[in-house]
């Protein structure tokens, strides 16, 4: 995999020069899924991509698009896994993708470039607040491995998480968050939250109407991923989160960090100063009409499918989201970066999702059966 450290070699990791890198990566990948599993030759072959039909940059949309539900109902393997990871699972299935040595390399490279460039690597000792799951030996969610892994980036004093496993069960305890709040309002050291923004925002409102304000050491930061999954109809919008973070922690929006991924597409995604996610030179956005599939034109709204070589253990190469996203031009940000910036607008139910990998799951159904 020559090609993919070449890609994650990249010193910028928004580096707008990074299009023969990606291109010659993304076949070199193409090439070993379709070597080394069976079910990925079989949809290739339906639906007549070879490697072949990737030689610019331009070609990257012909890619095999698998959907997300379609690990989640079907196990893709390439090679043996070092590591696995699965999906949260709230619709009642979950995507298990496993990563190699290599992927696993190329996804530390990429995370410390990209938190470093976002000011988040940090030598000062502090408090973690986590918004998401303490760690069990049965859970092997990707969003709690990436939430611990954020608890990295600077020396953790004590890490406190909101959501315990009691019972055989996760539940909430804001009110052991809220006492632990208390006790740091006097400590010299910052706190950094880190986890779901439905729980953070939840916190917050909660503090507030106690009428209980705690102003955060300078340098703390409110870091939010994993979006904000069964409370989306409880979303508020970014002002009035950053309002409400200002008013009980006494915390700026320059300092709340979001991020956006899934297990399916491990690319981290870090919005900029400016709170947009620019897509980094590891990774390709596009985004498909609903009904066509083509790709549309940046500004218009449809499907987001997500492109990276990372990893070799499973065909992840290019797989296609539930959500609805808009692909803006970074002129457009004003942040300095480049590339394009991916808005991401809402998500669409998996039975109204008519792409190709409707296509492939048929492929996959028909070959079964022969």
């Amino acid at each position: 995999m020559k090609h993919r450290r070449c890609l994650f070699s990249v010193k910028n990791p928004y580096d707008t020069q990074s299009d023969d890198a990606f291109i010659n990566a993304a076949k070199e990948n193409f090439l070993y899924h379709y070597e080394h599993c069976k079910d990925y030759r079989k949809i290739a072959d339906g639906l007549g991509i070879s490697a072949q039909t990737f030689r610019t940059i331009d070609d990257i949309p012909q890619l095999p698009c698998l959907p997300t539900l379609l690990f989640k109902r079907h196990h893709l393997k390439s090679a043996s896994a070092l590591f696995k990871a699965t999906s949260s699972g709230t619709s009642g299935n979950f995507s298990e993708i496993g990563f190699d040595i290599g992927g696993l390399l190329g996804a530390l490279i990429m995370s410390c470039k990209i938190m470093h460039r976002r000011g988040l690597i940090s030598l000062i000792p502090c408090h973690y607040i986590v918004m998401g799951y303490k760690p069990h030996r049965g859970n092997r969610t990707a969003v709690t491995k990436t939430a611990f892994g954020a608890t990295l980036f600077a020396p953790a004093i004590r890490r406190r998480y909101i959501l315990k496993y009691q019972n055989g069960a996760y539940s909430p305890d804001f009110e052991g968050i809220i006492s632990a709040l208390k006790k740091l309002d006097n400590s010299f050291f910052p706190v950094r939250f880190m986890g779901f923004p439905s729980y953070t925002f939840f916190l917050m409102k909660m503090l507030d109407e106690r009428n209980i304000h705690i102003k955060l050491k300078k340098g703390s930061k409110i870091m939010l991923g994993g979006g904000w999954k069964q409370f989306y109809a409880e979303q508020v919008d970014k002002a009035s989160f950053y309002q409400l973070a200002e008013k009980v922690f006494g915390v700026h929006d320059k300092d709340i960090v979001e991020f956006f991924g899934a297990v399916e597409h491990p690319i981290l995604y870090c919005d900029c100063p400016n709170h947009h996610f620019h897509v980094p030179a590891y990774s390709r956005v596009v985004i498909r009409d609903a009904d066509t599939l083509n790709p549309v034109p940046e500004g218009t709204v449809g499907l987001v499918n997500l492109i990276t070589p990372m990893v070799s253990a499973t065909p992840i190469l290019s797989v296609m989201t539930d959500d609805l996203g808009v692909l803006h031009s970074g002129s457009q940000c004003g942040c300095g970066i480049q590339t394009p910036y991916l808005e991401i607008i809402g998500r669409v139910a998996p039975t109204e999702i008519k792409t190709c990998a409707a296509g492939a799951a048929d492929i996959l159904k028909t070959s079964q059966e022969l």
